[in-house]
């Protein structure tokens, strides 16, 4: 019996390989790749047997010692090593019963309030991941300056937190500043809300001006969309998935976030709907357009496969798991741009077709109210933006200049 099975009831390591190998076929990795991770999983588990090590007792600390045995030249190699054996005791922990490393304790108070404010934010307040990725840097940032102190909360004063506010401004954008100020403001709330500091000192924080925007929104006009919609190869796998994703952003005006959340169970074919869940976690019913329709059924039939994923849209790699966030749907959109020969002009990628899509309804006789119905905006602040691509279209109902003697 070998070491590794030691103890009634504990896994042989030996014995895990092959159900992990098949875990990795699930997952739509190729057999190439799995015949290079087979070997790798046996080093490992002879290795583990010649140390004398359990199953039930691996961890992180033993998958850097089996990979330190390869001479250091060999970076490649190592770096494929590496990520199997991670891979390999990842499934482990899953299945095999191995345990996790234990949570470490917060390093000091700072951090512990970070936890909670963390908890609040996703718990209580509902917030997508996307808003805790702007949020959590920037409070991680306040934290780690001078006020965060050992007395910290209760030392915290408005004039110090102005100060504070003040000094970030240097040498950074006005966007960054205010959404400084929106995540102080949320911050200083919880800590009322939750007891740490007798007084909200939130009103403290100053207001940061944001001007309306005086040129229009960068946009795709419907012949760049036309071309860049025509530019994809719906021969491959690749270009049928990407021709559906754009579809979905020309058409209905989805924001990137919200095609990388829809699931399998948000097409209702039936009634010919979509189900997107947008920002603020609203939910919304947008029409299944018979263009779109056609798109994703080319895709989910002949492309997606077999997946533990619910995401509609997969990676085109094992894992085949959902895209990984927003940033890869404006990848794709890049991509489709640069071969459509279109030069791209402002941040964000994806939203060309959503600004595009509003620029298009306003031009032909869409009131405000409509785009923004279509749109999702919850504000029609938002909305007012596209008015300035109109000019034209108000050249034509301006009166004439009046004059000595008469209009002429």
């Amino acid at each position: 019996m070998s070491i590794t099975g030691s103890g009634r009831g504990q896994p042989l390591l030996d014995d895990q390989i092959e159900p992990f190998l098949q875990h990795l076929r699930d997952d739509g990795y190729a057999e190439r790749t799995i015949r290079k991770k087979r070997t790798i999983a046996r080093a490992f588990a002879r290795w583990a047997k010649r140390k004398g090590i359990a199953t039930i007792d691996l961890n992180d600390g033993h998958v850097d010692a089996f990979v330190r045995r390869l001479p250091r030249g060999e970076k490649p190699r190592l770096k494929f090593e590496l990520a199997a054996v991670r891979l390999f005791l990842g499934y482990l922990r899953a299945t095999a019963g191995v345990q996790c490393p234990a949570p470490q304790a917060p390093a000091s108070s700072t951090a512990s309030l970070l936890q909670q404010y963390e908890h609040h934010l996703r718990n209580n307040r509902g917030l997508a991941e996307n808003s805790l990725r702007v949020y959590l840097p920037l409070i991680r940032t306040f934290l780690a300056s001078k006020l965060a102190g050992s007395s910290f909360p209760q030392s915290l004063k408005a004039l110090t937190i102005r100060d504070f506010v003040i000094a970030q401004t240097r040498n950074r954008s006005a966007e960054y500043v205010r959404l400084l100020a929106t995540a102080l403001r949320s911050f200083f709330r919880f800590l009322f809300l939750s007891g740490h500091v007798p007084v909200d000192l939130s009103p403290a924080v100053p207001r940061v001006c944001k001007y309306r925007q005086s040129t229009p929104p960068a946009f795709l006009a419907p012949e760049q969309v036309s071309s860049a919609l025509a530019a994809m190869d719906r021969s491959t796998p690749r270009g049928r998935r990407d021709y559906a994703i754009l579809l979905l952003l020309a058409r209905l005006g989805l924001r990137a976030g919200e095609i990388v959340s829809l699931e399998l169970d948000d097409v209702c074919w039936r009634t010919a709907e979509v189900i997107v869940c947008g920002k603020g976690r609203t939910v919304e019913r947008l029409p299944l357009l018979r263009d779109i329709g056609e798109a994703l059924a080319a895709y989910l039939r002949k492309d997606r496969g077999v997946s533990k994923s619910r995401r509609i849209f997969l990676r085109m790699w094992a894992p085949r798991i959902g895209l990984t966030g927003p940033a890869a749907v404006g990848h794709i959109v890049r991509l489709a741009l640069a071969r459509a020969g279109i030069r791209r002009s402002g941040r964000g990628a994806a939203h060309l077709f959503r600004h595009g899509l509003a620029t298009r309804m306003i031009r032909q006789g869409a009131s405000l109210p409509e785009i923004a119905e279509v749109l999702r905006h919850r504000s029609q602040m938002t909305t007012s933006g596209y008015t300035q691509v109109a000019f034209e279209a108000l050249r034509e109902v301006a009166q004439p200049w009046p004059t000595r003697g008469g209009a002429r």
